[in-house]
């Protein structure tokens, strides 16, 4: 067995810890927050880009770690655009965007879903477990948690032609209602 050095900060005899004194200071500021929000549900949107960086992706586990620590109910919608067009890139598929938005076949969906649900709904809930916390990872599909209407067809200009063309959007839609039972259910 190798005897560790004792790693506590040293201060003068009777001293306060300028570290301990800055957390009891917040802790005392955060307390009437944390009292006030007690047991509320939080919905954190968490985008493609900031999940890019590791070091970001385990500060975000840990802070939400921390959220249910202080009586929160944090839920995590993710998104995963760059991680989506990546898979999509390795896989060959050409990606059309209209309006800002993926134009989304029956291929394309299926690997949205891959994405989504199987890769970055994995990882987020594997890096807050890893912090100490609990999570479940679930899709808006799961119990009919969302209900989506068909985006309407668009109207782009076609940047070759500089003329205007109307684009089906294929499997893009909109929200038109949430049914948070089952999340209700899980917290």
């Amino acid at each position: 067995m190798i005897d560790k050095p004792d790693h506590k900060p040293k201060t003068r005899r009777g001293a306060i810890d300028p570290n301990l004194h800055f957390q009891a200071s917040l802790l005392s500021e955060a307390l009437p927050f944390m009292q006030h929000y007690d047991n509320q549900t939080v919905v954190i949107k968490y985008g493609g880009h900031a999940m890019g960086d590791e070091r970001l992706a385990r500060l975000f586990a840990r802070d939400v770690v921390l959220l249910k620590q202080s009586g929160l109910n944090p839920v995590i919608v993710h998104g995963g655009g760059p991680q989506i067009g990546g898979m999509l890139e390795r896989l060959g598929v050409k990606s059309e965007f209209a309006g800002g938005l993926r134009v989304t076949d029956a291929q394309t969906i299926e690997i949205v879903e891959m994405v989504l649900s199987g890769s970055i709904n994995k990882q987020i809930v594997s890096n807050i477990g890893r912090h100490g916390g609990k999570a479940v990872g679930i899709s808006g599909k799961d119990a009919n948690l969302m209900i989506a209407r068909k985006t309407e067809r668009r109207t782009v200009l076609d940047p070759d032609s500089n003329l205007e063309k109307v684009v089906d959007m294929g499997f893009v839609g909109e929200p038109e209602q949430v049914k948070p039972h089952i999340i209700n259910v899980i917290i």
